[in-house]
Formats: C-alpha cells, sequence, structure tokens
C-alpha cells in the first residue's frame, strides 16, 4: 500500500511539472526524419546506436542468469511479462508503444531512429540471448534461469553490469534519439529546467528509475544490489559519457 501511495505523489508531481507543455512538442513528420539523417556523423552514430542497444540486451541476459537485479525498467518488464505471461521481448516491445504516444504528446522532439532500435532490439535480443544460454551452457551451470554457483554470478555481474551501463549511456549520448522509457526523464527535466534551472539531469533520473522501481515491486518484482546501483549511477554515467563523446565524435547541433 505504502508503494503505491508512492507512486501515486509521483505521477501527480510528474503531470504537473509537464502539463503546460501538452501538446505543444513536436511529433513524427517528414521533416522531423529528413533533419535526423542529416546529421553531423549520421552513419556512424547509427552504428553505434544499433551496437548499443544490442550490447544492452546480451548484458541484461547474463544479468538475469546472475540473478542479483537488472535495471529498473527490465526488472518492471520482467515482473510484468511474468504475471500476464508473455515473453519479455513482445511485453517491451507493446509497453514501448504505449509509452510511444505518450513521449510523442509531450516530447516528440527526443524521437528518432534510437527510439526504434531500442523499443525492439533490446527486449528482443534479451530474449534471444536468453533462449541461446539455455542452449549452449553446460547443464548443471544454470537452474531455474539462474547460475548455480555464487562464483559464477559475481564473476559474470561486474563485466556484465560495467558493458550495461555504458552501453545504456553510449546509445542515449549518441542523441539519434531515446527510447520511450528513457526519453520520459528528459521530458520532466525540460519541463522543471523552466522554473529551476540548476537541477541536474541525474537526479530527475534517479528519482524516474526508483519511481519505476516501486511500480516493478507492486507487480512482484525482485529487488537486488543491480537495481540499487543502476538506480543511484546510471544518470551520473549518462553525463559522463556524454562528455567523452564530445571529445571523440561531434554529436552537438
Amino acid at each position: 500500500m505504502l508503494y503505491l501511495k508512492m507512486a501515486c505523489l509521483y505521477c501527480r508531481w510528474v503531470l504537473y511539472s509537464i502539463q503546460k507543455d501538452f501538446f505543444m512538442s513536436a511529433i513524427f513528420t517528414k521533416d522531423f526524419f529528413t533533419h535526423m539523417y542529416r546529421r553531423k556523423n549520421f552513419v556512424p552514430r547509427l552504428l553505434l546506436v544499433l551496437f548499443a542497444v544490442i550490447l544492452m540486451g546480451f548484458c541484461l541476459s547474463w544479468l538475469v542468469l546472475c540473478d542479483m537485479g537488472t535495471d529498473p525498467c527490465t526488472m518492471m518488464n520482467l515482473a510484468i511479462s511474468d504475471k500476464l505471461g508473455m515473453a519479455i521481448g513482445d511485453w517491451q516491445a507493446f509497453m514501448n508503444i504505449v509509452l510511444l504516444i505518450f513521449v510523442i504528446i509531450f516530447g516528440g522532439r527526443n524521437l528518432g531512429f534510437g527510439t526504434l532500435a531500442n523499443m525492439f532490439l533490446v527486449g528482443y535480443s534479451l530474449q534471444f540471448f536468453s533462449w541461446l544460454w539455455g542452449i549452449v551452457l553446460p547443464a548443471g551451470v544454470v537452474t531455474d534461469g539462474v547460475f548455480t554457483s555464487m562464483t559464477v554470478r559475481i564473476c559474470v555481474l561486474f563485466p556484465s553490469l560495467i558493458c550495461f551501463i555504458f552501453a545504456a549511456a553510449l546509445y542515449m549520448d549518441v542523441d539519434l534519439g531515446t527510447a520511450p522509457y528513457d526519453a520520459v526523464p528528459y521530458i520532466i527535466w525540460n519541463a522543471l529546467k523552466k522554473k529551476a534551472s540548476s537541477i541536474p539531469f541525474r537526479f530527475v533520473r534517479m528519482g524516474f528509475d526508483i519511481f519505476v522501481v516501486i511500480i516493478a515491486l507492486i507487480f512482484g518484482g525482485k529487488l537486488g544490489v543491480v537495481t540499487v546501483l543502476m538506480a543511484f549511477v546510471l544518470g551520473p554515467v549518462i553525463e559522463f559519457v556524454g562528455n567523452l563523446l564530445q571529445k571523440v565524435i561531434e554529436i552537438d547541433e
């Protein structure tokens, strides 16, 4: 009950913050996509996006085997898809389509080819690699979808976690559009900047991730150390990788 009240309060705060932007943002148009593929260094940026989102699904498949939590979004999706009896890839695609409608209404400027790539490739990559590991991993290494040995879990956990966080930050900072899920905190941040310009994005992202964790817990999701780490670490890493990319590839327009 406490989780539900906290979730409702957060929703009210978010809606209040962005209500003035309702129906004021750009929607998918021919001009929008024309502008997107004519941006500087479009091809390398697109390749980076595709690499990043597939890498995210790859890393998530290992994190699921470690059974120590995932990022807040995947935690929520795993919990809801399990309740509904849907494959994770199918549910994640459906959820992203629903969120896309919300994001188009409130902030279509955050959409692009990266949006489409993340909407479908992360979930289905996770589903594919999870299926693959179930076939190729030796018998006894995995039991009920998780590594049997705690030593193996810990050894796999850290490189998978580091790679996932970097990949998530990479696809967002390349700036070809973010997934509907990741676009929501940007919309909130942009709305809040009009009222308090000094609010860092990382705090908005952390608050949004914590809100999603609450939803996952309501649906019976399992909270792990990885989930807690990502809720507090992903925002700062996004800023760090963005600054790093400025030195490697032109991403500012």
